[in-house]
């Protein structure tokens, strides 16, 4: 069991390698942390770019067919859009929800509807309350 962590930890790190240069080039344009593009890649896909969710999300920042087209990602698979679309929408929402990080990222994972409806608290969804932890764990551990 160990051994097959240490495989599944090699291939992510190696993948983070392998994609932080869109990452950087996609926050620089958007003007975003790219720790925080990071540590919301790393909790929707682990860095894996065919992922593809029981909801029908696909790909590294995991899109929804509409976020995808409203962001610019025609080819939800491929990287590249993927991020830039991702991160352009994490963008956006981090301006909606004034840089409230638990608010944007609650947004990002349940809807920016949902947080507005509990008046801008993050909404009582058990996935979404343990994904806005997850993903400030991940942000605050890649700013050591």
């Amino acid at each position: 069991k160990p051994k097959s962590y240490a495989l599944a930890f090699n291939h992510l790190k190696k993948n983070k390698k392998k994609y932080t240069p869109l990452i950087i080039a996609a926050a620089t344009q958007h003007k975003i942390d790219p720790q925080l593009v990071h540590a919301v890649i790393r909790a929707e896909s682990a860095y894996d770019a065919k992922a593809i969710s029981s909801a029908g999300a696909v790909g590294l920042m995991q899109l929804m067919p509409a976020t995808a087209r409203q962001y610019g990602a025609k080819n939800r698979k491929d990287p590249k859009q993927n991020i830039f679309a991702g991160t352009r929408y994490l963008k956006y929402l981090l301006n909606l929800f004034n840089d409230d990080l638990s608010l944007s990222i609650a947004a990002y994972n349940a809807g920016e509807n949902a947080v507005k409806k509990y008046n801008n608290q993050i909404p009582p969804y058990p996935e979404t309350q343990k994904y806005v932890k997850q993903v400030l764990r991940l942000y605050k551990e890649n700013h050591g």
